[in-house]
């Protein structure tokens, strides 16, 4: 039982550093759009897509652009934090019951 708690351990730990990678990713995203930059750099189109697939749903949803400030990334952040805080201690909490 031990080893499926170890196994439930890392999946915590992997949640959280994708978590963590997904903030980052909108963060620069978020920063990079202030740059006129090419978009047809691969670095920038795979930033581009990621934030895209976390942000567009958010953008459908709510109308996120005011003043020409885009907030979806912002709200899609806090979710982000929010969905980050209730997953990972679940998880880490039910590794540490099984080991």
């Amino acid at each position: 039982m031990f080893v499926l708690g170890n196994v439930l351990g890392a999946v915590a730990w992997l949640v959280n550093l994708a978590f963590n990678v997904l903030m980052l990713v909108i963060v620069i995203n978020a920063l990079l759009s202030w740059f006129h930059l090419d978009h047809g750099n691969p670095a920038v189109l795979v930033l581009d897509r990621i934030s895209d697939f976390v942000c567009n749903p958010i953008r459908r949803l709510f109308p996120t652009v005011a003043s020409g400030i885009d907030f979806a990334p912002m709200i899609a952040m806090v979710a982000l934090i929010f969905l980050q805080k209730i997953i990972v201690p679940s998880l880490a909490t039910l590794a540490a019951k099984m080991g």
